[in-house]
């Protein structure tokens, strides 16, 4: 007599749940991302509108960034304490209405208010401190890869609307750019409510590439003097500084000075600001390729040998900008705008993969630091850019000083200790 042998089929394979909320996260980041860049379409318009000086809007720019920056690591405890979903809603509200009063202003001091503060905050809120938290809570495997794709969205949200932004302003008026960004966030809040969750015990599940369930932590009371205690450890060691320092660098050779100042640099060499604004759009499509390839290599190769190449040959190319701008794109432009967006961005997965190393449960909230010395190193040099601009009617000097600053960052990366075993916060 024979058994017949019931066969089931096969279990069918299901996108894990932490892929839907790593893509809902970049969707958030992008809306955030798309008002990093902005700013430098707006120079040139508030300028001729208001009879403001560089220097004045860079004030406004610079607090956006410093905030940007400052925002980050209290964001990334406030998360610990109500939840990623909340305080994510939260920041893109604020986007909206920051983004959504400029269109009213007149004196600038409104704008400081409007896009310095509101836009910055909320911006901050949604730094890559919020990408490390994320990374960290859903994702055992895969972190360098997550984060290099989340990476790419902040930086696809930096370029691929300013074609359009710029277009909406030659063809309607700079106001048009700032109420897109209000709708933009506006319609992401809703989608992010709908699918973002704070943990995946939340849902039952194991964080992806883990071998057993995670519960959920309990929610950390204090958000403000947890992100204080994680800042005092943490600046007790000689890795938080050479962080922060190599990524202010970071912050003032592309917000500070590249996406900020680029387009107007252009502009004075003669070419059409859509023309300068497509360039810097294109840097970030090829930047996408690039930090997912930097947080690729940032999961077989040490992080602060990265670093230390990426920031000698982001330096070396911005020697050479002041003398490939020119009224007409000509190949050597090219090379540069494939280059530099290769290097962009590409310094952030293997800056925190070693803040994760180094300062463990704290790396995200320890990041949310070294990102605000980013974004003071960035608004330090949006500001002094513009200032040199007025006084030496030329941005040359600005270019060469800050790939001074991106050899001495090299230099400074090549001492960062990976080793977990000292300087734990």
């Amino acid at each position: 007599m024979t058994t017949a042998i019931r066969t089931e089929p096969a279990p069918r394979t299901r996108i894990h749940r932490a892929w839907w909320v790593a893509a809902v996260t970049a969707l958030a980041i992008i809306g955030a991302g798309a008002c990093a860049t902005t700013a430098g379409l707006l120079v040139t318009p508030l300028h001729h509108e208001f009879g403001w000086s560089r220097g004045t809007i860079g004030i406004a720019v610079s607090v956006n960034m410093a905030l940007y920056g400052l925002t980050a690591p209290f964001a990334a405890a406030l998360m610990d304490r109500f939840g990623i979903r909340r305080v994510v809603i939260g920041a893109l509200l604020l986007i909206a209405s920051g983004a959504g009063l400029t269109t009213a202003m007149s004196n600038s001091w409104q704008l400081v208010v409007g896009w310095g503060l509101l836009v910055g905050v909320g911006c901050g809120a949604l730094a890559m401190a919020f990408a490390a938290t994320v990374t960290h809570r859903w994702f055992v495997t895969r972190r360098g890869l997550v984060t290099g794709l989340l990476t790419a969205a902040s930086v696809f949200g930096q370029f691929a609307f300013l074609p359009v932004l710029s277009w909406l302003i030659d063809r309607f008026e700079w106001r048009s750019a700032t109420v897109t960004l209000a709708v933009l966030a506006l319609g992401t809040a809703p989608l992010v409510w709908a699918v973002l969750r704070d943990h995946p015990a939340d849902l039952g599940l194991r964080p992806y590439g883990a071998t057993q369930f995670v519960p959920k932590p309990a929610p950390v009371p204090g958000a403000a003097p947890r992100a204080l205690r994680a800042l005092f450890a943490a600046a007790r060691t000689g890795p938080f500084w050479l962080l922060a320092g190599t990524f202010a660098i970071c912050g003032a050779s592309t917000n500070g000075i590249m996406w900020t100042h680029f387009t107007p640099a252009a502009h004075d060499h003669g070419m059409p600001t859509t023309v300068a604004a497509s360039l810097l759009a294109v840097i970030g499509v090829v930047n996408v390729a690039g930090t997912i390839g930097s947080g690729w290599l940032t999961d077989r190769f040490s992080p602060h040998l990265l670093l230390a190449g990426y920031y000698a040959l982001r330096g070396t190319s911005l020697l050479f900008l002041p003398v490939l701008l020119a009224p007409t794109v000509r190949p050597t432009m090219i090379v540069f705008v494939v280059l530099f967006g290769l290097l962009d961005v590409a310094t952030v997965p293997p800056t925190i993969a070693l803040c994760r190393e180094i300062y463990g449960d704290d790396g995200a909230i320890v990041f949310g630091w070294v990102n605000a010395a980013h974004q003071v190193g960035a608004g330090l040099v949006a500001f002094l850019g513009g200032v040199a601009r007025d006084l030496l009617g030329s941005y040359d000097t600005v270019w060469i000083s800050t790939a001074a600053l991106c050899a001495a960052a090299a230099l400074m990366a090549t001492t960062i200790r990976r080793s977990t075993g000292r300087g734990r916060a």
